[in-house]
């Protein structure tokens, strides 16, 4: 089941596409009062909507489809440097990366907006001079998450979704630290829907790809990842719990243009198009303005 949050003649509401992709089965069909996004994942508290026959469709050439949410309760929580060739080539092009690897790499992304697939990014080129893409694995919680062990991790997934966590390299690196480089207005497109947890399980195993321009630039596989998604759900909620429609993003594999020789480097630059593709979820595609 892929939700999504979609506008109608000006107007936002959520739902599921139907079997065909071709239309939105609004929430209301379902039997749900949810008019946002974060509203459906805490009325479903876990659970799955059924459709049933008969439920009136919206063509999707009737609507716009949206960033599945929007406006998230709280930042993104992010994992850094988490799949091996990612960390390796970060390393190499900035000393600001050489981290221990014993231990997952966690910061926050500030969110006041996600992108919707098909908007365009702010590259800020005002004050950012190597703007960056990277594709990732978006984790939605169904559920508060307090004290879960990995084995029952899955009870609180919600779904996936595709996440390009675009960031600024010069500022990432001079402060540091990597808030402020990858939480500037519009670095955090999402979408096109959330994919349900029921259809991948907890430690789905997923192509990932980005392309600039139509040329390849980073091409794994979930399974890649150091740290999984149970391990990342049991650890953080040992320490703080986990609130219903939390975004997690599980890093990137290798292929960033950080990662690339500095001699034939190239940043994203206004007019770029950055294709993210997730196996399953579908294609957040976005142009540089």
């Amino acid at each position: 089941m892929k939700f999504v949050t979609y506008k109608k003649e000006g107007k936002s509401a959520v739902g599921v596409l139907n079997a065909a992709e071709t239309a939105v089965i609004p929430a209301s069909e379902l039997g749900l009062k949810a008019q946002s996004m974060n509203e459906l994942i805490d009325e479903l508290n876990g659970a799955m909507p059924v459709v049933s026959n008969g439920a009136k469709e919206i063509s999707l050439d009737a609507v716009k489809l949206d960033a599945p949410i929007p406006e998230p309760k709280q930042d993104i929580i992010c994992l850094g440097l988490n799949y091996r060739d990612h960390a390796e080539e970060a390393t190499r092009a900035d000393a600001v990366f050489d981290v221990q690897r014993g231990d997952a790499v966690y910061f926050a992304k500030r969110l006041n907006k996600a992108v919707a697939s098909g908007d365009t990014i702010d590259g800020h080129f005002d004050i950012c001079d190597s703007l960056d893409y990277e594709v990732e694995l978006g984790v939605v919680l169904g559920k508060d998450a307090k004290n879960v062990k990995a084995a029952d991790a899955a009870e609180y997934i919600f779904g996936y979704t595709i996440i390009n966590d675009v960031s600024a390299r010069n500022l990432q690196t001079r402060h540091k630290q990597w808030y402020f480089g990858k939480s500037l207005d519009g670095f955090t497109p999402m979408g096109p829907c959330i994919l349900s947890a029921e259809e991948l399980g907890a430690m789905p195993e997923l192509d990932i790809r980005c392309y600039v321009n139509g040329k390849l630039r980073q091409n794994s596989n979930t399974r890649m990842m150091i740290f999984d998604i149970p391990f990342i759900i049991e650890e953080l909620s040992a320490g703080m719990t986990l609130k219903a429609g939390t975004v997690i993003a599980t890093g990137t594999p290798s292929g960033v243009a950080l990662g690339m020789d500095p001699a034939v480097r190239q940043y994203l630059k206004r007019g770029d198009v950055v294709r993210c593709e997730i196996d399953g979820i579908g294609v957040l595609e976005n142009t540089i303005g």
